[in-house]
């Protein structure tokens, strides 16, 4: 039986897209220009990067929350101001995509690396500060807290080191320059942000979006997380703690694919192409539905010997336009 493409296949497959971007569009696109893509993915990172923290906003109310600041549901407050905290976070990260370096020729600077938190945590500190921070350690601040042993053994460094730590991490993080397929290297990294835990909280929230901070500076789409994948996002980190960062690099690898499917396919394929679901996903019906509707037969679409569904936009279109009048013929409540 066919099983997963190998993980140099999909380096392989990400190396065509990545080239295929550069020459059908000249990289990534203005998030101006591809609103209604960058949007999507604004709204799934948002959604799934706070969920594998606990938050339990479904996509519907995220998006409500994004697009039209309304807070639906009766969540606590503290929930709310988390997803605003990340999305605000993440559309500044999506605009670096036409910015790969900064003015003085670095990839990344430390001061970035604290605005980005102080932007992730400052609105839901304003309602849920942390119980035993200092002032210094508010939004933006290094921790001055030891941390206990994570689960697996390994032990954040002393406090005290953090500062030093990290201007080492921002020094590696600029070798990524140099690096022909950096998604091993950027697991690496991520690991290594983590093993760190620079601040008293947010870590995983900060450490994702410096990774597609990263990624948008080389030319790369941001990956997303799913909270579907959660335990295998937590396997591969302990693995990067252990010296192996291979299935984190994968992980991330599919992730970034699937998002650089969405801005090659609308460029290049005609409506009845067969491509991944990916591509296909849209503020009308996202990937996890196009896949159960697959799956159903509710959707024509082709399960291929690398076990990845694949459609077309007419068949989507069909699709949407069926579920619509499915709705509409439902009885009000």
């Amino acid at each position: 039986m066919a099983g997963r493409p190998k993980r140099a296949e999909i380096y392989g497959r990400l190396d065509e897209a990545f080239v295929e971007l550069r020459e059908r569009l000249g990289g990534l696109p203005d998030p101006t220009e591809a609103d209604d893509i960058w949007t999507t993915i604004w709204y799934e990172e948002a959604h799934n990067s706070t969920a594998l923290e606990g938050n339990t906003l479904v996509l519907k109310q995220v998006e409500a929350l994004l697009a039209e600041g309304r807070a639906v549901g009766n969540k606590e407050l503290r929930e709310y101001m988390e997803v605003k905290g990340y999305a605000d976070a993440a559309k500044w990260v999506y605009e670096q995509a036409l910015k790969p370096q900064q003015s003085d020729g670095s990839l990344l600077m430390l001061t970035e690396v604290r605005w980005i938190h102080q932007a992730v945590l400052g609105p839901v500190w304003e309602v849920a500060p942390h119980p035993y921070a200092t002032p210094k350690e508010a939004p933006g601040g290094f921790r001055e807290h030891d941390v206990a042993e994570f689960p697996g053994g390994m032990r954040p460094p002393s406090w005290t080191e953090v500062a030093g730590a990290m201007r080492d991490w921002v020094r590696h993080a600029g070798a990524l320059r140099d690096v022909a397929s950096p998604f091993e290297e950027i697991a690496a990294l991520h690991g290594q942000f983590e093993r760190i835990h620079p601040f008293l909280d947010g870590n995983g929230r900060t450490g994702r979006l410096l990774v597609n901070l990263l990624l948008v500076r080389l030319g790369y789409a941001p990956a997303i997380v799913y909270k579907r994948d959660r335990a295998r996002y937590l396997r591969a980190l302990r693995a990067v703690d252990a010296g192996e960062p291979g299935a984190l690099g994968e992980l991330l690898a599919r992730a970034v694919l699937d998002n650089l499917y969405r801005f090659i396919v609308p460029a290049v394929a005609g409506p009845k192409r067969l491509v991944p679901l990916a591509a296909l996903a849209d503020r009308g019906v996202s990937e996890d539905a196009l896949r159960m509707a697959a799956s159903r037969g509710r959707l024509r679409a082709h399960k291929g010997r690398d076990r990845q569904w694949r459609s077309s936009r007419a068949s989507v279109d069909e699709y949407k336009a069926a579920r619509q009048l499915h709705q509409r013929s439902l009885p009000a409540k």
